[in-house]
């Protein structure tokens, strides 16, 4: 039987993000978003990764299957962290381009990487992502990833029992490949570098991730 897919957006993102990606995908899917990630936080939002993990595990409580979670980048500890607490509600995780290193936590190193990983996306990407971050305002997201940069996924993800994948694109420095490769290893599953793209794989590398996705949710194909 195929299994529903949720996507939660990465930090300041919306449904939007994994649209190319969508495109792809044959199998059931619902994109969930999180108060710093899609959605605009109210003040007295507890925005701390387990906090948020608690809030996307209520919404898959009911559902008659277990779901393949896909994070990206921040949001990758919130599907961790859910899978950590509810593994019967998970049957897999994908993780796309992954942070959470708290060795390379400090606000000027990870506007560092930010800014040498976004020069490689494509400008035609600049609308999409500028109404998203707007939607979900920049007070939420700096809330968030002051939140989630405090999360050590490095520690976390040993932890888990369910099937996992771990991939970045070849340009991304937020997600460097030894810490790509390293998460890989700390959670016994696949880790993998796209050839194409930065940090934003749901945009660039849709036909790709859609794959990887579809392989977990048990999509086979003929041919």
């Amino acid at each position: 039987m195929t299994a529903k897919v949720v996507l939660v957006p990465g930090l300041g993102l919306g449904p939007e993000s994994y649209a190319p990606t969508l495109r792809y995908l044959e199998a059931p899917y619902e994109v969930m978003t999180l108060p710093g990630y899609g959605a605009r936080a109210n003040q007295d939002d507890d925005l701390h990764t387990e906090a948020l993990a608690e809030r996307l595990t209520e919404r898959l409580t009911g559902q008659q299957e277990s779901a393949v979670l896909v994070g990206h980048s921040a949001s990758c500890q919130i599907v961790v962290a859910a899978a950590l607490n509810h593994p019967q509600l998970v049957k897999a995780l994908i993780l796309v381009a992954p942070s959470g290193d708290v060795r390379a936590s400090t606000w000027p190193t990870l506007a560092s990487r930010w800014m040498r990983s976004a020069i490689w996306d494509p400008p035609r990407h600049v609308p999409t992502l500028t109404r998203q971050y707007f939607r979900t305002s920049f007070s939420s997201m700096a809330r968030a990833m002051d939140a989630a940069r405090h999360y050590d996924l490095a520690a976390a993800i040993p932890g888990l029992k369910v099937p996992t994948v771990v991939l970045r694109s070849k340009h991304d420095r937020l997600c460097p490949p030894r810490w790509n490769q390293a998460l890989g290893d700390l959670a016994h599953g696949e880790a993998w570098t796209l050839p194409t793209g930065s940090h934003l794989p749901g945009l660039t590398n849709g036909r790709e991730l859609a794959a990887f996705i579809q392989r977990y949710a048990g999509v086979y194909k003929n041919g």
